[in-house]
């Protein structure tokens, strides 16, 4: 099921098909992807499952894969959902396997999320990032984000919180 499309991406919910599986599996034990998440156990049919259930709550959000329309390949996660333990606040994050760092996927699936939000009465999103992920900050600073500077408002980790109010 196609969430949005942007140029080169189809944004879409995670299957249960074999090659989805397989992908999300490679994404998420890949030491140089989680070492910039919060510790967590994963495993992908369970996650297609709770990332579906999640969406049907509240079609404004969802972790949904992000397939390059060219090559049909799932490059990654794009995420929109409040902030866990937060006070409604809505943040946009993306995890993108390494053979697809580099492209701009992440920025233009970011974009798009936020855009969607928007469109759906959103004030303003938010992005968390860990200290040192300088590629993901990139990430912020191309969609126009600013800065709030660290916090352990969430995840009970330190991050950098990134804020994007929307253009009136």
């Amino acid at each position: 099921m196609t969430v949005y499309e942007t140029d080169r991406l189809v944004v879409r919910q995670w299957t249960h098909d074999q090659a989805d599986l397989d992908r999300m599996t490679d994404l998420y034990s890949r030491t140089e992807v989680t070492r910039w998440l919060p510790p967590f156990t994963f495993e992908a049919a369970p996650a297609v499952d709770g990332w579906r259930a999640f969406h049907e709550r509240d079609r404004r959000f969802g972790s949904w894969a992000v397939e390059v329309r060219d090559t049909g390949v799932a490059a990654g996660t794009v995420l929109f959902r409040p902030i866990p333990g937060g006070e409604g606040e809505v943040e946009v994050g993306w995890h993108f396997h390494p053979d697809s760092w580099g492209n701009g996927y992440a920025t233009e699936a970011a974009r798009g999320a936020v855009e969607r939000g928007f469109a759906s009465g959103l004030e303003e999103v938010y992005a968390l990032v860990m200290p040192g992920n300088e590629a993901s900050m990139a990430v912020c600073r191309r969609l126009g984000m600013t800065s709030l500077g660290r916090t352990r408002r969430f995840f009970e980790l330190e991050s950098e919180m990134f804020r994007l109010p929307q253009e009136r």
